[in-house]
């Protein structure tokens, strides 16, 4: 099956603690469905100190579940479902649901 949410897409949260915000994906994996976004699901991790990273208590992003997040609209950055649309020249191209926008190509 195609990949609906890609490295790079906006997105936008639809559950959670960050319902409604929105970021960019830096990581997704497929296996565990699940994504890494910019800004999104801030974790505190405690860090031992070794001798190139200094140690103390720092802010990471957590794996988010791909069924929270949804593509941001080109249009008017609201959620919106994916799908996609062969163009003549044979390239398979995703859309936006909500508006008929390209997300990408």
């Amino acid at each position: 099956m195609a990949a609906k949410i890609k490295k790079g897409d906006k997105v936008v949260v639809l559950t959670g603690r960050d319902k409604g915000r929105t970021g960019e994906v830096i990581q997704v994996m497929p296996k565990e469905e699940r994504a890494l976004v910019r800004g999104v699901n801030i974790v505190k991790r405690h860090q031992r100190q070794t001798a190139n990273q200094e140690g103390g208590i720092i802010s990471k992003e957590a794996p988010i579940q791909l069924s929270n997040v949804a593509v941001a609209d080109p249009k008017d950055g609201k959620p919106t479902r994916v799908g996609f649309q062969v163009l003549e020249d044979g390239t398979k191209v995703r859309v936006a649901k909500r508006s008929g926008e390209r997300i990408d190509g």
